[in-house]
C-alpha cells in the first residue's frame, strides 16, 4: 500500500477505496492481497500490517488535500478519513504512521480528539 493504492508485483497500481483503506487504517507498507472476482470486481484483503506508531496533531487544508501537522512535518490523510470523524480544520487529531517512517508521505488517522 502507498497511500492510496496497491502497488502489484508487477508494478502496476490498483486502487484501493478510500472508505476501506480508511476503515482498516492502512498505512505505506502494509501488504495487501487482491483478488479479482469473476464478475472483474476487486477483493482486498490486509495480510501483512507493517509496525506502527502513533502520533497526535493538528488537522490542516492546502492544494485541495488534507493533512496532519505534527512538529513541523505534514502527513497527507483521506478524505473518507477525516469526513468519518467529521474532522475539522484546527482540530487534533491522532494519526498512524510506519514505525521506521520513512520518509512517509501518508498517515492514517487514528481518532478526532
Amino acid at each position: 500500500f502507498d497511500g492510496q493504492g496497491m502497488v502489484g508485483p508487477d508494478g502496476k497500481s490498483y486502487p484501493v477505496p478510500a472508505n476501506y483503506a480508511s476503515k482498516s487504517k492502512l498505512i505505506e507498507g502494509d501488504i495487501l492481497k487482491l483478488t479479482i472476482a469473476d464478475d472483474g470486481g476487486f477483493i482486498y484483503k490486509q495480510i501483512g500490517p507493517v509496525a506502527r506508531r502513533q502520533l497526535i496533531g493538528t488537522l490542516l487544508q492546502h492544494d485541495g488535500a488534507y493533512y496532519v501537522e505534527v512538529n513541523g512535518q505534514e502527513y497527507r490523510v483521506l478524505l473518507a478519513s477525516v469526513t468519518y470523524f467529521k474532522a475539522k480544520v484546527g482540530d487534533q487529531v491522532s494519526i498512524i504512521i510506519p514505525e521506521d517512517n520513512r520518509d512517509c508521505v501518508w498517515a492514517a488517522v487514528e481518532a478526532a480528539l
